[in-house]
């Protein structure tokens, strides 16, 4: 496994990355990098470890938007393990209060 330096919301950090990995984790860091930013950009929340919050939030319910295969998606409705993403947000959006809201 292979290190490499990335900055983050202008911070350095060391992370291990598997051979041949670090195309998708440079993608990742610019992602996560990208989503921080535009959060203390917003001027609403100061503190680093709520943008790091909300920010990876932000990036899960992007990814949970996605659609999924149809073999994933039957198999979610027969079981009932759907996930209620506009009951999470809600949530979410009320624990955090003033901080910000998702969306």
């Amino acid at each position: 496994m292979k290190q490499m330096e990335v900055t983050i919301l202008g911070q350095s950090y060391v992370l291990g990355c598997p051979d041949g990995g670090e195309t998708s984790l440079l993608e990742a860091v610019g992602h996560v990098d990208r989503e921080m930013s535009a959060i203390r950009d917003s001027g609403k929340v100061k503190a680093r470890e709520r943008i790091a919050v909300l920010a990876a939030l932000n990036l899960a319910y992007a990814l949970a938007e996605r659609p999924l295969p149809a073999a994933s998606s039957a198999a979610k409705a027969a079981d009932g393990d759907g996930v209620d993403v506009d009951n999470l947000i809600h949530r979410l959006d009320q624990a955090l209060g003033a901080d910000g809201h998702l969306f």
